[in-house]
């Protein structure tokens, strides 16, 4: 009986110890606390077009004509001055040999006027001169001859008076012998080298207005790069006027992708960021670029994918990515580009 009272006191001690426990526990400890999630980066993925360097240059005229020859043919490779097509040109050829003999005339008139007559024209002048003063003396003594003999009545009036006119006759002609021998020798008038000075540069001018038309006519390679379309023959009709260039041309030394990426997206896009691309007709196999350019304004959709479901009413950010040195791909080839993630 003792020993059911013993094991009864145990237990109701057990019991009193327990309950004084939990009503005073004693400090609090704190909780753990909960990390904060991980930021979730998403990739964005836009359609994409594959383009040289350079976009396509498209090559076209200054002047209405006919082509004479069209001198490359696609995917040939050309340089920078590299002659690609030439107009039929024939009478800018002949403008060109007009303008410049029209310079030499004038250059020989200004050289004239500046070095003054040579001394052949001088030594002539001067023996015309001579010639009517020898002239005029001799004329001189015929007439007072005549009148000697009209005073004694030996000859007629009209004799005397036909003297009297060669003596006149050779006066004049001795006056306008000397005035040309005065002005044969005189230095040229400033005034005349001027003139022919601006004649001279008018004409130079007029001869350079001539042969850069006659270049016109030449049309060469802006770019070292590659023939990519050929859009016009030989014997064909060319004018400013046309959309349709003759070539067109890209330096595909590097190649790029210009991609659309779609407004909702656009904040998550950032110069530097690494790009991978993939095309149908590589199956699996991607390419790799970096964002190079972000355009600055929104504008319409650029390429069309083949999904139903693709919206076309929203805009679009022109993204530029270069593609990794060494990556051959075709100018034109649609790519998915997926960028950052």
């Amino acid at each position: 009986m003792k020993r059911y009272i013993g094991l009864f006191s145990l237990l109701l001690l057990a019991a009193l110890g327990l309950f004084l426990f939990r009503r005073n526990p004693g400090p609090a400890q704190p909780a753990p606390a909960t990390p904060p999630p991980l930021p979730t980066r998403f990739a964005v993925v836009a359609p994409g077009r594959v383009e040289p360097v350079s976009e396509e240059v498209a090559i076209g005229t200054e002047l209405d004509g006919r082509l004479a020859a069209v001198l490359v043919e696609e995917g040939q490779p050309v340089r920078r001055g590299q002659v690609l097509a030439t107009l039929v040109n024939a009478d800018f050829s002949a403008r060109v040999q007009l303008a410049a003999a029209a310079l030499a005339e004038r250059r020989a008139e200004l050289d004239r006027l500046r070095n003054g007559a040579r001394p052949q024209e001088r030594q002539e002048s001067a023996a015309f001169a001579g010639e009517a003063r020898a002239v005029l003396e001799q004329t001189r003594a015929e007439r007072d001859r005549r009148r000697f003999l009209l005073d004694r009545g030996a000859i007629s009036r009209s004799e005397f008076e036909a003297a009297e006119r060669d003596f006149a006759v050779a006066q004049a002609r001795l006056e306008a012998t000397t005035q040309r021998a005065n002005l044969i020798s005189a230095p040229t008038r400033e005034e005349e080298i001027r003139r022919a000075e601006a004649e001279l540069a008018a004409a130079e001018a007029r001869l350079a207005e001539s042969r850069a038309q006659l270049a016109r006519t030449v049309i060469l390679s802006p770019l070292n790069g590659f023939v990519l379309r050929k859009r016009k023959r030989t014997g064909e009709s060319v004018s400013t006027q046309m959309t349709t260039p003759i070539l067109v041309l890209g330096d595909t030394s590097r190649l790029r992708v210009r991609v659309d990426v779609d407004e909702t997206d656009v904040a998550r896009v950032a110069v530097g960021q690494k790009v991978t691309l993939r095309a149908t007709a590589y199956g699996d196999k991607a390419f790799n670029g970096v964002v190079s350019s972000i355009g600055r304004i929104l504008g319409r959709k650029n390429i069309r994918t083949d999904e139903p479901t693709e919206r076309v009413d929203t805009k679009i950010l022109e993204t530029l990515i270069d593609l990794d040195p060494g990556t051959e791909l075709p100018i034109g080839l649609r790519v998915d580009a997926t960028i950052g993630g």
